[in-house]
């Protein structure tokens, strides 16, 4: 295994001050346009034929389930270009690329051309396009591109570090209230751990459409795994944005997602980097991340009682 390098990115290491507002709020526009032309653009082929391949080429024997169409490939291309065009200096992380950011590259888009893409091989029409941007890490600003939201149309949910969030450039209204609603919604994977049977739970196949429904108060929460960062770079800037929680699991335990960090190392031969991070990520309002870490923990502790019985049975 490779250990992490110091500097930008190596875990335990200060990010550096951030830059003026002025300068994030540039950002934030520039990441809005980026994140409409990759709708406009995925919206562009809904009439057309388009070529499916499978990452993963279906291994050990099982059938193959992580797709990518030539529209992820165009699309990331397209906003590659973009922001080399815009922010030379700027370094680039898409889904699609392989690329990883240096350990000296301060600013990092972050880009996910279409989350979803099972959703949109398919036709069913729930899906996004995520342009994320990182500052040593931190998320500084975000703008998630969803083919449906609370409006009942394709929009952009955007936000920048310090301001609000907002959809299609003005101000996000509140939900719309209902009366008598008791069981609230929440996204996550296989289903609500057990202490929320009283919620509804929604999977949507897309984790940046869930961060934005999430930051908009649609759902209460959404839990992920093991999300790419590409898959949540923007939505937690949108979420924090919101004023909701951010929660992660990595190896020192649980902590409020302030900077996306790399691990202290890799499998591979070379030094690891952003793209490598993988975390257990819970996102919402407070008392439901809060409930979300209480049951891991308890789930932890109830394994490692099974574990040492299992234990003390064999040395008997």
């Amino acid at each position: 295994m490779s250990a992490a390098p110091p500097g930008h990115g190596a875990p335990g290491n200060g990010a550096p001050p951030l830059p003026p507002a002025s300068e994030l709020e540039a950002i934030e526009e520039a990441a809005l346009g980026l994140a409409r032309l990759a709708g406009e653009r995925i919206a562009a082929t809904l009439d057309r034929e388009i070529a499916v391949e499978y990452k993963d080429g279906g291994a050990d024997g099982r059938p193959p389930s992580n797709p990518v169409s030539e529209v992820d490939r165009e699309v990331e291309r397209l906003l590659r270009e973009r922001v080399a065009e815009r922010f030379p200096g700027h370094a680039v992380l898409g889904e699609e690329s392989g690329t990883h950011p240096g350990p000296g590259d301060a600013w990092v888009w972050v880009v996910d051309p279409v989350d979803g893409t099972t959703n949109f091989v398919n036709g069913f029409p729930l899906y996004a396009a995520s342009v994320g941007v990182l500052y040593g890490g931190r998320p500084v600003a975000g703008a998630i591109w969803c083919s449906a939201s609370h409006a009942l149309r394709p929009g952009v949910y955007h936000a920048r570090l310090g301001g609000a969030l907002r959809f299609e450039g003005g101000a996000l209204p509140p939900v719309r209230p209902a009366s008598g609603v008791s069981r609230a919604l929440g996204a996550g994977p296989a289903g609500s751990p057990p202490s929320f049977r009283g919620w509804d739970i929604r999977v949507t196949g897309s984790a940046a459409l869930e961060c934005a429904y999430v930051a908009a108060g649609v759902f209460r929460y959404a839990a992920f795994t093991a999300p790419g960062i590409w898959d949540v770079a923007a939505g937690v800037c949108l979420v924090r944005a919101a004023g909701l929680s951010a929660l992660t699991r990595g190896p020192d335990g649980w902590r409020e997602l302030e900077r996306f960090e790399a691990p202290s190392s890799v499998r591979e031969e070379r030094e690891p980097s952003l793209r490598d991070w993988r975390q257990f990520l819970a996102i919402g309002e407070d008392e439901a991340t809060g409930r979300i870490r209480d049951d891991a923990g308890r789930r932890r502790t109830r394994l490692a009682w099974r574990l040492r019985r299992a234990a003390y049975r064999l040395l008997r």
